[in-house]
């Protein structure tokens, strides 16, 4: 099976699957996920037209007064009352104008004498001065955000005063997730020099926190074919199964044989991508696979490639590839053979600097890092002060 590039294996990957279920989710709930279905306002807002000042109500034909004040508006109701030319109304921040006024005159710009409100200052310079107009920020019917956004807290704001009080979203996606290698043991348990901390399941389980997932750990298994039928056996009620190790051509690379075993069909297998070229994707029913390269920097790079774009756009996200944004190298870089080349590297002021290794298993340069340049395949040497397309990583 030939080598595909990464735009490629991404597309196919979000081929195999959609969007799962919706479902209808309290505001507690649903910060940080996608919408179902586009949310349109329940009312207009403002309600009606509100002052935005403290001040009096006034008619700007009145100006420049002076005014008979007949009455108060204060926030939380309809005002009832009605004003003429040179009369006023005391109003305060968010009360509902009076019908007649079309503009505020600000309390710094007025007082009272002898028993007249009079214009101390140059007073409001248009009608609608200092008045939120009713439907102004939005009316009723009008969308407030469309299907596939990502809700944040000030989108939670903006539903909520939409009228809104749960949104439409899409279910919990149930992922289950196990390491394979006969030399690896759970983190504090070293006893040989030879056994390996499992490092890969910490950080996925990381990698996963805040999105709209929950997460079955397998832990690690052995390699053996029996073993690993087993575990995609008892995975296979996930959507997404996720598993590190054994990806590869060798003989105790288990994964993709003990995935057939259990009926699961393979898409694509090999990336054209450093670190990370032995990845699997495939489908048994409605399960997911995504096998993940062993070393944990390749598991890292392909989870954000591959793992967290898929969780999203299972989600329902418009967008659920990470974002690329540009920057300046500080130094110069060789050329690329026919693998996509994803640099750990260091961001500082707007430039970008690779790090100094870039073994796929040195965890000490990836947890340094807070980017990764993206090195197109057979593309020329990049020059100090070239712009370059760069993941941030969070």
């Amino acid at each position: 099976m030939s080598l595909i590039d990464v735009e490629q294996a991404q597309q196919r990957l979000f081929s195999l699957s959609s969007a799962v279920e919706a479902d209808d989710l309290p505001f507690a709930q649903a910060h940080g996920r996608w919408l179902s279905c586009d949310l349109m306002a329940l009312r207009d807002q403002p309600w009606s037209d509100l002052s935005a000042m403290d001040g009096y109500a006034i008619r700007y034909a009145g100006l420049p007064g002076p005014w008979t004040v007949i009455g108060e508006s204060a926030a939380g109701g309809d005002c009832a009352l009605e004003m003429g030319t040179h009369e006023a109304v005391r109003i305060f921040t968010g009360a509902a104008m009076p019908k007649g006024a079309d503009c505020v005159l600000v309390q710094e710009e007025a007082e009272i004498r002898a028993g007249q409100l009079v214009l101390t200052g140059e007073g409001p310079d248009r009608p609608g001065k200092h008045v939120r107009a009713r439907g102004s920020d939005f009316a009723n019917g009008t969308l407030l955000l469309g299907k596939g956004s990502k809700v944040g807290a000030r989108h939670l704001a903006l539903a909520a005063i939409g009228g809104h009080s749960i949104l439409p979203m899409h279910r919990t996606i149930k992922v289950a997730l196990f390491s394979t290698g006969n030399e690896l043991v759970e983190p504090g348990m070293q006893g040989r020099p030879a056994d390996l901390p499992a490092s890969n399941g910490v950080m996925l389980r990381a990698m996963l926190t805040g999105m709209p997932v929950t997460i079955d750990d397998l832990g690690i298994i052995p390699d053996d074919l029996a073993a690993q039928t087993n575990a995609f056996r008892r995975a296979l009620t996930a959507d997404i199964i996720v598993t590190t190790g054994g990806a590869s051509v060798g003989d105790h690379d288990l994964v993709k044989p003990a995935f057939e075993a259990v009926g699961g069909s393979v898409d694509f297998w090999r990336i054209a991508l450093r670190p990370g070229k032995p990845l699997i994707a495939g489908r048994k029913d409605r399960t997911l696979f995504l096998g993940l390269p062993g070393n944990p920097v390749s598991a890292f790079v392909t989870a954000t490639l591959f793992l967290l774009p898929l969780v999203r756009h299972m989600s329902g996200a418009n967008d659920p590839l990470p974002p690329l944004t540009s920057k300046i190298l500080t130094q110069d870089m060789p050329a690329t053979s026919a693998r996509a080349n994803y640099i750990r590297a260091i961001v500082e002021n707007g430039n970008v600097r690779p790090c100094a290794s870039q073994d796929s298993a040195a965890l000490l340069s990836l947890a340094n890092a807070n980017a990764l340049i993206i090195r197109p395949p057979h593309s020329g040497p990049a020059k100090k002060g070239d712009q370059v397309e760069v993941i941030l990583l969070s």
